[in-house]
């Protein structure tokens, strides 16, 4: 049977089990819910999943996706097509690339809707670059892990929340998904959303209504996230790094020391460097435009390598094994902050 056929199979069994909670009995009313492990998700990601992702972003039709190229609109229009697979809300924002700049960047957003009746409205932005440096004297970077392996676990990440949402999982929060464009062109994709929401242009589907700042819980950034060339400690390929608040920290923490198949190798600062982890954090991320707006953030990544930003950074030189578990990790704990 095929991981799909599985997958498939497991949702009905499911289902088919809640359906039969429902209905069994004169008396439902009685019933205690039935609330479905954040386990149940993990089916929804594998290796394949994710390498097949990648290797699409690599091929030679995206040509490095760099903004403004035929290929980097490959890549949107990709993105769009998979969140629409998801059910997502899709819609685009389109912006200079840079100021007074003729090049157009395109944002892909899909909304995950999590909102219950009662409930105040809340969001959380889960975004990760599509874009790279496309080709340098005439030969292309193709940005397997910088950053398709963020793409790739942000699409991952989509699928599980729709299937724990088959299943029947509430959440208090709509996520927005967001591809951004321009990373490499001053962060002009995450900077264009930011002001958006700013001006009150960015909207929910559901009520027309403006998604303002207050509102937003947190905003998530997946950027170089497939390598395991850069471990905090030697023989320990399971490792992630996340930058961050004390708050987001603990919960992560937390996931990770519950559920020993996860238990990965942790850092919250940017290999113990004060001065990089600012930079990284606070400088150079699709984050920064939000902390600096005042909205809480934070960044995952597996750190740069000696391949970042070169020809040679190909899907075969990422360990997708590990990527499945950080994805893992990641959705454990968002959906504990939800």
């Amino acid at each position: 049977m095929t991981h799909e056929k599985k997958l498939k199979f497991f949702l009905f069994t499911a289902i088919y089990l809640w359906t039969s909670l429902l209905c069994h009995g004169q008396n439902t009313a009685g019933i205690r819910k039935f609330i479905p492990s954040s386990r149940n998700a993990e089916a929804a990601v594998t290796e394949k999943t994710l390498a097949r992702s990648v290797e699409f972003l690599c091929d030679s039709l995206c040509g490095g996706r760099r903004t403004g190229t035929h290929g980097g609109v490959e890549a949107a229009m990709w993105i769009q097509r998979q969140f629409a697979q998801e059910g997502l809300a899709v819609s685009s924002l389109s912006f200079p690339a840079k100021p007074d700049s003729s090049i157009a960047g395109h944002n892909v957003i899909g909304f995950l809707s999590g909102w219950q009746q009662g409930q105040e409205r809340r969001y959380i932005i889960l975004g990760a670059h599509f874009d790279n440096l496309g080709q340098i004297a005439g030969k292309t970077l193709p940005g397997a892990d910088s950053n398709a392996s963020g793409v790739a676990s942000m699409l991952g990440l989509a699928h599980m929340f729709k299937t724990m949402k088959i299943l029947g999982k509430t959440y208090r929060a709509t996520i927005i998904f967001v591809g951004f464009d321009a990373k490499e062109m001053s962060m002009g994709g995450s900077r264009a959303m930011m002001d958006a929401i700013a001006k009150g242009r960015l909207t929910d589907p559901e009520t027309g209504l403006a998604v303002t700042k207050d509102k937003i819980i947190a905003m998530v950034n997946l950027d170089i996230l497939g390598s395991t060339m850069a471990p905090l400690a030697s023989g320990r390929p399971d490792y992630l790094l996340m930058l961050s608040g004390k708050r987001f920290i603990n919960q992560l923490t937390s996931c990770n020391n519950i559920n020993p198949r996860l238990k990965m190798d942790l850092c919250f600062d940017y290999y113990g460097s004060e001065g990089f982890t600012r930079i990284f954090y606070k400088r150079i991320g699709d984050q920064r435009a939000f902390l600096e707006a005042g909205v809480p953030a934070v960044l995952f990544t597996s750190g740069i390598t000696m391949k970042t930003n070169k020809e040679d950074d190909l899907p075969s030189t990422l360990d997708f094994g590990i990527l499945k578990k950080r994805t893992w990790l990641i959705f454990h704990w968002l959906d504990r902050v939800m």
